[in-house]
């Protein structure tokens, strides 16, 4: 029974009952149950201790419990009987009241996810209010906070408190739940709990302000990932089909990228709104900038607008080609800039003219656009989008995004790399370029050229320079691009030496430097960017002139280091030649710090690897040379971590054992290329390092066998790519890869020998995005065509190659299986283009197309109607066999948008003795190429 209390006694016992199960402790020296604790001492309570008892006493300030706790105040003060008492029973958790007297107390309390709720309950019964607001505080901060090292929710712990908000309908709770959600889609759109988010929860999310994505495309691919969850789809009602059209209305169909489009286009939930959406993306691409704002009604433009909010780190807004200035523009200004009528005006005045826009910012602010700025955007990728102003859109980019740290711009071939860099001096964190387009497959120096067109893309004359020469020094000094210290140019064919120099002066912090590829780059030009950027330690020069002066560049000693080459993370140097054996020995012999090297194609002996010291090498790739495996040895014998080793194609890679004896002793590896002296045994000695590889690519001279095949699931279960040239195949050995690899996203085929079937491809593989068939499924009809479509859905690349049943009928079975084909490449099937390609166009996000020896019905104005209707193509082979009127017409340069890359192949008919005809033989190859600023055609020897 309670006592009654003294009327001078301010101090009541509040006895809680632990009724949370005990852990026997058999080294507590306490026998007892109960324990008597005092709020005088509150700030030295020891929880885990207290927590051991069943029963606690806790002996409070009576008027503190009143005025901190409704509950308390009622109970305490009030007319009930217990308000005369000093002792009170509490039923509740007992670590959950022990921290809400704490928080009474004033003590220093931490709220967790997962002590959120259970404090919150209480501070709800026991009416603390400030409890409560500090609950509010921490679940506030959560969904507003900019910081990224700020606590992260679980997705069961937020489901649960927005439920428990509803419940007890506590209003800021929801609310802020579906703030956290929106702010942080991006991190929880991949738990694989997401599919267990209430319908309303994730609807507040997408409706929210706060909503944050790197794109359009990733939203969309969120909620379809929700839909899909648990097969929502099945036997709905019709208030749940409501709400997935409800969902999907939310997204802004106008802004997704067009191969995206594609290749969801069969997808649940979505495939109602695909061809909307295709209509939306189609009109926007053939619409300029000036026809686009005349088209817009008063009001913001929101299915136009790209998602900005305070929260945005990365914009992601590759492969959107119907982008243009304009979108971007009405992206990154106010709401209330829509309020003005005038507002159509002045927008089209700075398209017109941005440059008045600059100088009228000095004369009167009212006169310039009112561009937003969002200052935690440090990533910006706008590869793909063709239609961009990029001087207009450099411009926007600059004012909005103040702390851009990576642009990424590949791909677009009208952006000047000068021009761009003199536009990225004005921001000022910039750290990355990539200004990556594709490798014309052309090196001056190594290809048997018939002719090149006069006056185009000619390689201008080159001032002959020694290392060590300061010619280029003189000239215009241009503003410091010192910020920038990775820098991508792969590709740029309009890279002249004098570019690079002034690069090279500008940015003088560079660390990482790309120019594979760029053909028109001398060495010593290379050499003299090597000797003023003395911070270099990755450098990418395959396929360029990179030669003598350059390695000497890299090896001289500096007053800073010994040598750049002593520094040296990275070096790929794929097919570059006329570097002496003596200079490769002196350039190798002081990386010792190397991580990643590739040799590639070059005529790198053993006794130069052998002088390789470093023991740091992640990566090696050495194929198509003549090393030796007792020199290759040696050097992944000093490398343990080597996580990467490319040797296809090294015919003296014979009786290697003892290599890959030695390289299962290494820390594993992850992906490897390998031909000559492989074998099935040489898989087993391996077993121990390949249990982690993620990509396997097995070439000529190579002996892996049925067995080998069958062993590769069970040795290698994490593998994604499998690429077999030569190898012995069967319906056994690929029926076990396809059924057990569960992460295979490739599968190349190429010249394989052996019997398989169609038995192999009709089972699911759903994950598989690229496949290549070369001359190993000659029986493949249209129907097993359609049966790979059904096991292969998603399929993104596909090549086929001496198919000859197949016909005009394929293409249907194609565009209409894999509508968001990416790269299609059919050679020698059958007749597929006997009466034309009318039917591939349903394919509308092809970037790479390859159709020869298909059959002649290929019209002349294929280019221009290609051009025109996969609005993403940039390069095209075509073979002058399949023109149905012998010839291809050239488009006019204006016509060819996206169009980079175009080989004509032309063959020559042969006859036996006996007078028939045979095979026909290639005879040369053209090749048409756009650089940005100039149109080329090139007649070579080869076939490419």
């Amino acid at each position: 029974m309670a006592q009654l209390r003294s009327l001078h006694d301010d101090f009541v016992i509040l006895v809680v009952d632990n009724n949370q199960p005990q852990e026997e402790d058999e080294s507590s020296s306490s026998p007892c149950q109960e324990i008597s604790i005092s709020a005088l001492d509150i700030s030295s309570w020891d929880l885990s201790e207290i927590l051991c008892y069943r029963r606690v006493k806790i002996r409070a300030h009576r008027t503190r419990l009143v005025q901190e706790s409704s509950y308390f105040h009622g109970l305490l003060s009030g007319s009930f009987s217990e308000s005369g008492h000093d002792h009170v029973s509490i039923e509740w958790n007992l670590e959950t009241f022990l921290n809400l007297m704490r928080c009474i107390y004033d003590c220093a309390l931490d709220v967790t996810s997962t002590s959120f709720l259970p404090l919150f309950d209480a501070a709800l019964y026991f009416g603390v209010e400030r409890l409560l607001s500090k609950c509010k505080r921490w679940l506030l901060l959560l969904a507003s906070s900019n910081d990224s090292a700020s606590p992260m929710l679980e997705l069961p712990d937020l489901v649960q408190m927005w439920s428990f908000g509803l419940e007890r309908d506590v209003d800021f709770v929801p609310d802020l739940c579906g703030a956290y959600l929106a702010k942080n889609l991006m991190l929880v759109k991949s738990d694989e709990y997401f599919g267990n988010v209430p319908y309303e929860l994730l609807m507040c999310c997408i409706r929210h302000p706060h909503l944050t994505v790197d794109s359009e495309m990733h939203l969309a691919d969120a909620l379809l990932v929700w839909l899909d969850a648990n097969k929502r789809l099945f036997d709905l009602s019709e208030t749940s089909k409501d709400n997935i059209v409800n969902l999907m209305e939310q997204v802004r169909f106008s802004l997704l990228p067009l191969w995206f489009i594609a290749e969801r286009r069969k997808s649940y939930g979505f495939s109602t709104f695909a061809d909307h959406s295709i209509e939306l993306v189609t009109k926007l691409t053939k619409m300029s900038s000036k026809c686009l704002v005349d088209s817009l009604r008063d009001g913001p433009p929101t299915d136009l607008r790209v998602r900005l909010t305070q929260y945005t780190e990365k914009l992601d807004l590759s492969g959107c080609t119907q982008l243009n200035e304009a979108i971007l523009l009405l992206s990154v200004l106010p709401e209330t800039y829509f309020t003005n009528p005038m507002w159509r005006k002045s927008l089209k005045s700075f398209l017109k003219n941005p440059e008045d826009d600059a100088r009228n910012q000095e004369q009167s602010s009212q006169t310039t656009l009112p561009i937003s700025s969002f200052e935690t955007v440090q990533e910006v990728d706008i590869s793909k989008c063709q239609k961009l102003d990029y001087i207009v859109t450099i411009k926007c980019i600059s004012k909005s995004f103040p702390s851009l740290r990576k642009l990424r711009a590949a791909y677009l071939l009208n952006i000047k790399v000068s021009t761009m860099l003199e536009l990225l001096q004005n921001f000022h964190k910039l750290t990355e370029v990539d200004l990556t387009v594709d490798i014309v497959p052309i090196i001056p120096c190594q290809a048997s050229v018939f002719y090149t067109s006069p006056g185009l893309a000619q390689t201008p004359p080159i001032i002959s320079l020694t290392y060590g020469s300061h010619i280029f020094d003189s000239g215009q000094v241009h503003r410091s691009l010192s910020s920038i210290t990775r820098l991508t140019l792969e590709g740029r064919s309009d890279l002249y030496d004098k570019d690079l120099r002034s690069i090279s002066r500008s940015c003088g912090s560079l660390c990482y430097l790309n120019i594979k590829g760029c053909a028109l780059l001398s060495d010593a030009c290379i050499a003299y960017v090597i000797e003023r950027c003395k911070s270099l330690h990755s450098l990418i020069v395959c396929y360029t002139s990179f030669s003598e002066n350059s390695v000497l560049a890299l090896c001289a000693d500096t007053s800073v280091t010994n040598s750049l080459a002593s520094n040296l993370q990275m070096l790929h140097m794929s097919k570059c030649e006329g570097i002496s054996e003596t200079s490769l020995i002196n350039l190798i012999t002081r990386t010792k710090k190397l991580k990643s090297l590739c040799l590639r194609d070059t005529k790198v002996s053993d006794s130069v690897l052998c002088e390789l010291s470093g023991s740091s090498l992640e990566a090696l790739d050495i194929s198509n040379t003549t090393i030796s495996s007792m020199v290759l040895t040696c050097v992944i014998s000093k490398n343990s971590n080597l996580k990467s080793l490319k040797a296809r194609g090294c015919k003296n890679l014979i009786q290697s054992e003892t290599m890959f004896n030695c390289l299962s002793k290494g820390s594993g590896l992850e992906e490897l290329e390998i031909g000559w002296g492989f074998t099935y045994f040489s898989l087993v000695s391996m077993r121990p390092a390949v249990s982690s590889l993620r990509a396997i690519s097995v070439g000529l001279g190579a002996s892996l066998g049925e067995d080998g095949l069958n062993l590769l699931p069970s040795a290698c279960p994490l593998l994604e790519s499998i690429v077999l040239y030569f190898q012995e195949i069967s319906d056994s050995a690929l029926t076990s890869i396809v059924t057990s690899l569960k992460n295979l996203e490739e599968l190349a085929l190429s010249y394989c020998f052996g019997d398989i079937t169609l038995q192999s491809f009709k089972f699911s593989i759903p994950n598989l995005r690229k496949l290549r068939l070369e001359r190993v499924t000659r029986w493949m009809t249209n129907e097993d065509l359609f049966v790979l479509t059904q096991s292969c859905p998603n399929l993104t690349e596909l090549k086929l190659v001496g198919c000859l049943h197949l016909n005009s009928d394929s293409q249907p079975i194609i565009s209409s299986g894999w509508p968001g084909m990416i790269s299609l490449h059919l050679e020698e099937c059958g007749r597929i283009t006997e009466n034309g390609v009318a039917s591939l166009y349903g394919c509308i996000a092809l970037e790479d197309l390859l159709l020869r020896h298909n059959g002649s019905g290929i019209q002349k104005n294929f280019l221009l109607d290609a051009s025109l209707k996969f609005p993403m193509l940039r390069l095209v082979s075509l073979d002058m066999c399949d023109a149905k009127e012998g010839k291809f017409d050239v488009p006019e340069e204006k016509e060819v948008r996206f169009l980079s890359i175009v080989k004509i192949s032309r063959c020559k008919s042969q006859r036996c003795s006996l007078g028939r005809e045979l095979a026909p033989v290639h005879r040369e190859t053209l090749v048409m190429f756009w650089n940005g600023q100039n149109f080329t055609n090139t007649l070579l020897k080869q076939r490419l």
